[in-house]
C-alpha cells in the first residue's frame, strides 16, 4: 500500500481549514493544526493529523466544544488548579503552562493541575515549551476515552489503563537543545498501533497480546472483537508508572480515572499533574549546564552495538526528523490520508485535494514491519 508526502505548511492549511470549518476561532484553529503538524515532523506521527478524523468525529458529536480556555479554579500561591470544561486540551494545557510558567519564574516552582481536556495530543509539547522558558518541567497525563481502556496491568489479560504518558523536560542552556523525555507507558502507543494497522505494518512482538493473553504481533487485536491489549513498558515498572498517572493526572486533578464507573463515551478525556521548577533556584546555571553537556557527552560516547545506530540521548531523534520532514515532506500512509480527506469534507472543506494537491506526492510502500 503506497502513500504521500505532503509538505508540512500545506499540512497546516488543511488542518487550520478544517478546524475553522468546525468553528474553531483562527487562534485556536492555529494552536491545533500546529501542534499536531509539528508532531508530525518530530516523527509521532500517532500524535499528528492523523488524529484529525477523530476529532472531526467528536466536534460533530458534541464531545469537544471550541473556543473555550480553561478556567482557573484555584489560585493557591504556587499551585493552579485548571479545569478545561471539554474544550480542546492542546489550548488549555497550552495556557495552563503559560500559568505554571510565569507562577515558577516569580516563585521558583509552580504545581498546577488540569482536568476533563479534551485530547492533549503529543505531551512533549508542552514540556518544549517550559524548557524554552529556562523551566524544567515534570508532566504526568492519564486518559479516559471513547470504548474499554486498552493497556493491561502487568500480569493482567485485559485492558485496565490507558497509554498514559509522562514527559521530563530540562533546558540545556544556550549551547544545547533540551533533554526532553516524552514516553507512553505502555510498550507502544495507541496511536502507532493505529498507524501500523492503516499500513498493514506489525508492531514489534511483545508489544501486543490477543484476547487470551498470547504475544501477538497483530494490530487487529486492537480494532476487533475479540479484543486483545497492549502491554505495560517494562513489566511492573511501566504499569506502575501508568497506575501513578491515573492518581496523578487522573484523580488528582478532580478528573475521571480508568475505573468502572468512569465514562465510556464523549471522545478523549485528559488530566495532567505537572510541576514547573526554576533551576537556577537551586544551583548556579553555569555549573549545571556544564554537567549537562558533561553526562549527555559521556552517554553519547558509548561504543554502539550498531555503527549505523549511534547512541542517542531524548530529544535527539526528534530534532533529525525534523529537519528531515521539513526539507522532503510528512509520510502518511494511504489509508490515513483517504480518512483524513474524508473527514475534511465531513467537516465542510468542499474540496481538500484543491486546496493542497499541489503539495502532495505518492511514496513507496512501506516495510511490513514497525518498533
Amino acid at each position: 500500500m503506497s502513500g504521500v508526502s505532503v509538505e508540512h505548511g500545506a499540512l497546516r492549511t488543511l488542518a487550520r481549514t478544517m478546524l475553522l470549518a468546525m468553528g474553531s476561532e483562527p487562534a485556536e484553529a492555529t494552536i491545533v493544526s500546529d501542534h499536531l503538524v509539528d508532531a508530525n515532523l518530530s516523527g509521532h506521527d500517532s500524535h499528528g493529523v492523523g488524529l484529525l478524523p477523530m476529532y472531526v468525529r467528536d466536534r460533530l458529536a458534541g464531545n469537544v466544544t471550541a473556543n473555550l480556555h480553561p478556567t482557573l479554579l484555584r489560585d493557591d500561591g504556587v499551585i493552579g488548579v485548571f479545569d478545561a470544561a471539554f474544550g480542546f486540551g492542546h489550548v488549555a494545557a497550552r495556557e495552563a503552562t503559560v500559568w505554571g510558567i510565569a507562577r515558577a519564574q516569580d516563585k521558583g516552582v509552580a504545581i498546577v493541575s488540569l482536568r476533563d481536556a479534551y485530547h492533549l495530543a503529543r505531551v512533549g509539547t508542552y514540556g518544549e515549551q517550559a524548557c524554552a522558558a529556562g523551566l524544567i518541567s515534570i508532566v504526568f497525563v492519564n486518559v479516559v476515552s471513547t470504548g474499554l481502556p486498552k493497556v493491561a496491568p502487568f500480569g493482567g489479560v485485559d485492558g485496565r489503563l490507558q497509554t498514559n504518558p509522562i514527559c521530563i523536560g530540562i533546558p540545556a542552556g544556550d549551547d544545547l537543545p533540551p533533554f526532553v523525555l516524552d514516553f507512553a507507558t505502555s510498550e507502544i502507543a495507541m496511536g502507532k498501533v493505529r498507524v501500523a494497522h492503516n499500513e498493514g505494518r506489525r508492531p514489534r512482538l511483545g508489544a501486543l497480546m490477543d484476547s487470551a493473553g498470547r504475544p501477538t504481533d497483530d494490530p487487529a487485536v486492537m480494532f476487533e472483537a475479540p479484543f486483545g491489549a497492549i502491554l505495560p513498558f517494562g513489566a511492573h515498572k511501566g504499569s506502575g508508572l501508568a497506575l501513578a498517572c491515573e492518581l496523578l493526572g487522573g484523580a488528582l486533578s478532580g478528573g475521571p480515572t480508568n475505573q468502572t464507573t468512569a465514562p465510556r463515551t464523549g471522545g478523549v478525556i485528559n488530566g495532567l499533574f505537572a510541576i514547573f521548577i526554576d533551576p537556577a533556584r537551586f544551583v548556579e546555571l553555569p555549573y549545571f549546564h556544564r554537567e549537562i553537556a558533561a553526562i549527555l557527552a559521556h552517554v553519547k560516547a558509548s561504543p554502539p552495538i550498531d555503527p549505523e545506530k549511534p547512541v542517542l540521548t531524548a530529544g535527539e531523534p526528534e530534532r533529525a526528523r525534523r529537519r528531515a520532514r521539513i526539507a522532503g515532506g510528512v509520510p502518511l500512509d494511504a489509508t490515513s490520508w483517504r480518512e483524513i480527506l474524508a473527514a475534511a469534507r465531513q467537516a465542510g472543506v468542499a474540496d481538500p485535494e484543491a486546496l493542497i494537491g499541489h503539495s502532495v506526492k505518492p511514496t513507496a510502500p512501506p516495510s511490513s514491519s514497525t518498533s
